[in-house]
């Protein structure tokens, strides 16, 4: 998942990323070119649709940061589908 925000406390809202094959308006395509750093598997997709809040200790571990203009792009997509 990608951390979206990070709230007061131990709160974090995330982003879901799926290896699946999304064929939707709302999917944001995420490949190695979109790290600054560390990297996937295999081509994803970022769900700006499915937003989900956690706690930051059930993080096991950190893949790798997103490029800020990736992240902008997520960003946008969910202030589009807020105001819609």
């Amino acid at each position: 998942a990608l951390v979206v925000s990070v709230l007061k406390g131990d709160d974090l809202i995330l982003c879901q990323i799926t290896s699946q094959s999304i064929k939707d308006s709302y999917a944001i395509s995420l490949d190695d070119k979109d790290f600054e750093t560390g990297s996937l598997k295999q081509q994803s997709n970022i769900r700006p649709n499915r937003l989900f809040t956690a706690d930051s200790h059930i993080v096991l571990y950190k893949i790798g940061n997103i490029k800020t203009e990736k992240t902008n792009e997520v960003i946008e997509k969910i202030t589009d589908i807020i105001h819609k």
